[in-house]
């Protein structure tokens, strides 16, 4: 009784072993051997130092199974951003750390992090991609076809110019401004008396060494790490008028082949490169006496500190976009956005 109790469990293990064994090679032959990152930017910056820190992660706590090579200056699709998305949706891209900004062509509800005026602080954006509506928006993701697993940041998109100090919006008046290929930000410019002109990340710096551009609003990360203090941009407006979240996502068929336990760990690995990004995104700006811009002006650039007041101009003139817009977002939306920021935690 005793051997044939002995055999039994040896029977049962040997087949558990066998299953497990069977198994665990199908589940792999449907993985591929690398998978496709799309990042607009290359590692040098905050958000691309996002899309390293998950890959790594993604490849550490699935002990190699899942292998993420980075494609920084969205060379996937020839560099044109604004395509990211409906590339992610085909499966020409498996995975993005992907802009807000870049993606509402295709999701007009992502214009909501783009009205200008919106977010005032650091605390407003949380408010936002940390609550509720970052919820609702994750939904609004799912049906337009992907899988969001995750928030990062670029940061708060400030202005800078190689003509002269922008104080108010008269100081705008005529000049070149680059701007991301949205409709948002053609009006809101156009509003502000600019001539913004629409081009990729791939052209812009060129068109400001050139001159062919007088200025652009970017985040500092982007302003220091791409040197454009060396293409002409001496003059540097804070005036925090929009901040583009970033989003951790997965095409859906990727993701579906993933075994769940895979997901779970992919999903683990975004959440966590999602803070250590955003806290990366922020160096400098949220510490007393913001280092990064002494750093900034250390480099020969005049910063402008807009007052209240001063900032109330920009957003009086930019109010009529922001009324037309938080309509094709969706009023509900915008609404829900509008009382979380109020309500938020300074």
């Amino acid at each position: 009784m005793k051997l044939r109790r002995h055999l039994l469990a040896w029977a049962s293990a040997a087949t558990a072993a066998l299953a497990l064994g069977t198994a665990m090679p199908a589940a792999a032959q449907n993985y591929k051997s690398e998978y496709r990152m799309s990042l607009v930017v290359g590692t040098a910056f905050p958000w691309g130092k996002g899309g390293e820190i998950w890959a790594n992660k993604v490849r550490e706590k699935t002990n190699g199974r899942i292998n993420i090579k980075l494609y920084p200056g969205v060379s996937l699709i020839q560099g044109d951003q604004t395509r990211e998305f409906s590339a992610l949706r085909q499966g020409v891209i498996d995975m993005a750390v992907g802009s807000t900004i870049n993606w509402s062509p295709q999701v007009r509800q992502l214009n909501l992090f783009s009205l200008p005026f919106l977010m005032p602080d650091y605390a407003a954006i949380d408010a936002l991609t940390q609550g509720d509506v970052g919820k609702q928006m994750f939904g609004i993701l799912e049906k337009a076809g992907v899988v969001p697993l995750a928030w990062g940041l670029n940061g708060y998109r400030e202005l800078t110019n190689s003509k002269h100090a922008v104080k108010t919006p008269a100081d705008l008046k005529g000049m070149k401004i680059r701007v991301v290929g949205s409709p948002l930000f053609l009006e809101t410019f156009t509003a502000l008396g600019a001539n913004p002109t629409q081009m990729s990340w791939a052209d812009a710096q060129p068109a400001l060494a050139s001159g062919a551009v007088d200025g652009q609003e970017n985040p500092m990360s982007i302003f220091t790490a791409a040197k454009l203090h060396t293409v002409g941009q001496k003059y540097l407006t804070m005036w925090g008028y929009i901040a583009d979240p970033l989003v951790f996502v997965v095409n859906k068929d990727v993701w579906n082949s993933w075994t769940p336990a895979d997901r779970e760990l992919v999903r683990q690995a975004a959440v966590e490169a999602g803070v250590e990004q955003n806290a990366i995104a922020r160096k400098g700006l949220v510490e007393p006496g913001q280092p990064l811009l002494k750093e900034i002006e250390g480099l020969g650039v005049q910063v402008t500190r807009l007052t209240p007041t001063e900032r109330e101009a920009f957003v009086k003139a930019t109010r009529p976009v922001y009324d037309k817009w938080k309509a094709q977002v969706g009023a509900d939306l915008v609404n829900a956005a509008e009382k979380a920021i109020a309500a938020r935690k300074k």
